[in-house]
């Protein structure tokens, strides 16, 4: 990833130097931890929580690479039960920020709002449901998440459905449907409610509307949005608004119905940038100028069924950074299908997939998230959900199936930033009435449109626990690199079932680093130093307890990694919050140089012998492939 090396270097020189003298005046060290979250040391707080959205990634205030990984917070938001916010109480949002932190691995999540519940009646915001939502997201926030909120919509909106319907939807309010005038709603030969956004004549029309402006909908929605932008500016602190990373404007967009003539490629030229241009310019006056927008391409652009897949990416867009992320989701609909893809997924099966977003974001100058990925957790193809995830994880870390990554790991790519759909505490213990029919009153999984997508749920005695395998969800990955990312991989040996799924085992060639790994977790980091005195930061899941962790870098070995001083080349130390998370902090600050670090979790701990003959081979692979 291309950065400004001078601009990086002044800021982060401002950073530390004031960090310096704050210390100096106070008597206090300079490695003694900032002001600011439980576990902040001199690097973090607000310039380290800023993103900038620059060529193939983001950059923080000290100019590291920053990858973004978590989740969707959460599709309760797109139930009425809790008037369209994602939790029943901040307590809750606190206790769903904390598990998405310590057991989930998350830094990041995509906070859902409601357009129906912000502007019930036209022209009247409702500050008592923006004041309820910041608080939730305070909770994120306060728990050292950074957050992007979305106005999200599916279908449009859950009004212009019946009560008997076998759907519903999400997003615009009553007054907006109640105007349209809209057709009964009916979807014909549906298997799957996504087949609403094509077949159902109510929401074509409805999505027609909105991108058209029919009646100002479109300026009652961006006045609303507005107002919301503004009120999280002045009601969150400096500090808290600083890990506001920008904002997603609309979830899913589609035409619903393409004019005479048009394409999908013109639709994303005409209608939607220019909707994305007059979001921009609400963010500009809302006091959001430095953040930036999230914009989503035509759903539809990356499918991996021939038959919907449309021309899309937002090709005539230009060069979006800084000002414009491109966001995108990804679901296997073949695998979702049942027929398309038989079998389950395997090493390297989804490389292809996001490396079109990769080379998309590139094309474009900024960085890419993919903000929903997932699948099914109960339903007929539910046993596909183990290989599925593990796949798409895998090729968010790199562009290369495990199978090549050893022999050309500089092939590797960016790392991508990603928020699985979903996390909701509620999976299960639902009551919505859905499409407020009392005779229709959904408990299961997610109770939208029989999905159950959710990572997490309560147990018995309210406390959150994981529903998908914790090697899984619970990543090592970079958070941030001081440098240029040259490659990374991860095996989780995530399960399914009883069968560990190893899909990059280390090769023959390299018998005392697969005897050190043996059969546990590793990750390996190369990377180029740029002179940043930042350390490189990658998120420790809680399978690597402290005294278990093996680090193998040119920078040292060691096992069990003291607590984080300046002095300390490797070493760990909790992540921001006060939730138990934990990082290993890797302090390179020459500039140039290639370096490696491999972190694995093995049982026993590694003779001298062992951790010598593994350097070596690795200083000599990493020297092969520089």
């Amino acid at each position: 990833m291309a950065k400004n090396t001078v601009a990086w270097r002044l800021i982060g020189a401002l950073v530390l130097l004031a960090g310096l003298l704050t210390a100096a005046g106070s008597g206090a060290p300079s490695s003694a931890a900032a002001d600011g979250l439980p576990g902040s040391l001199w690097f973090d707080g607000p310039a380290a929580a800023v993103l900038t959205a620059d060529d193939g990634g983001f950059t923080d205030g000290l100019g590291r690479e920053v990858v973004l990984r978590g989740y969707n917070v959460s599709g309760e938001t797109k139930l009425d039960e809790n008037r369209g916010l994602p939790f029943a109480s901040v307590a809750d949002a606190r206790k769903s920020a904390a598990a998405l932190r310590a057991l989930g691995g998350g830094n990041t999540v995509r906070f859902l709002l409601s357009w129906a519940y912000a502007e019930p009646v036209r022209g009247q915001v409702d500050t008592a449901y923006l004041a309820a939502a910041t608080d939730q997201m305070r909770a994120f926030l306060d728990a050292g998440i950074r957050v992007f909120p979305d106005f999200h919509q599916d279908l449009h909106s859950r009004y212009l459905f019946d009560e008997d319907s076998w759907y519903t939807g999400d997003g615009a309010p009553k007054w907006v449907v109640d105007a349209g005038d809209y057709p009964d709603e009916f979807c014909g030969i549906c298997l799957f409610w996504g087949q609403n956004i094509t077949q159902n004549e109510a929401v074509k029309q409805a999505s027609y509307d909105f991108w058209h402006n029919a009646r100002g909908v479109q300026d009652a929605f961006l006045d609303t949005a507005q107002t919301t932008m503004t009120y999280l500016a002045q009601h969150l602190t400096a500090e808290q608004f600083a890990g506001v990373v920008g904002f997603d404007p609309y979830n899913e967009p589609h035409a619903g119905t393409y004019d005479p003539g048009q394409t999908s490629r013109m639709w994303e030229r005409d209608v939607l940038w220019p909707f994305y241009e007059r979001f921009r310019d609400r963010m500009d006056r809302a006091g959001w100028q430095n953040k930036p927008a999230f914009v989503e391409p035509n759903l539809f652009w990356n499918a991996n069924l021939a038959f919907q897949k449309q021309e899309g990416g937002l090709l005539d867009a230009g060069t979006l950074g800084p000002r414009y992320v491109f966001n995108t989701h990804f679901y296997d609909q073949k695998a979702i299908s049942g027929i398309f893809m038989p079998g389950k997924a395997g090493d390297g099966q989804y490389v292809a997939d996001f490396a079109a977003v990769r080379d998309r974001a590139d094309a474009a100058g900024t960085a890419a998230v993919v903000s929903e990925f997932g699948h099914p957790l109960s339903g007929a193809v539910s046993d596909k959900a183990p290989t599925v995830l593990k796949a798409m994880y895998q090729a968010l870390d790199s562009r290369l199936p495990g199978a090549d990554w050893w022999s050309r790991p500089t092939d590797s790519g960016a790392v991508l930033s990603g928020t699985q759909w979903q996390w909701d505490i509620y999976n299960g213990r639902h009551h919505e009435l859905m499409n407020g029919n009392p005779d229709k009153v959904q408990t299961e999984g997610d109770a939208w449109n029989d999905e159950d997508l959710s990572a997490v749920r309560l147990d018995d005695s309210g406390r959150a626990v994981l529903r998908q395998d914790a090697r899984l969800l619970d990543r090592l990955y970079p958070s941030a690199t001081a440098g240029d990312t040259v490659a990374f991989t991860y095996e989780d040996r995530s399960r399914d079932g009883s069968t560990t799924l190893t899909w990059n085992p280390v090769p023959d060639s390299l018998p005392r680093v697969a005897e050190l790994v043996g059969s546990g977790q590793y990750g390996l980091l190369l990377w180029r130093s740029d002179g940043n005195p930042a350390p490189t930061e990658l998120h420790l899941p809680a399978s690597f307890p402290t005294s278990a962790t093996t680090v193998v870098s040119d920078l040292g070995t060691v096992t069990g990694p003291p607590a984080y001083a300046e002095s300390a080349p490797i070493a760990v130390a909790p992540e921001p919050g006060g939730t138990g998370s934990r990082r290993l902090l890797l302090t390179a600050p020459d500039s140039g140089t290639l370096h490696y670090a491999l972190v694995t979790n093995r049982a026993t701990e590694p003779s001298a012998a062992l951790l010598s003959a593994a350097r070596a081979e690795l200083a000599a692979w990493a020297a092969a492939h520089s």
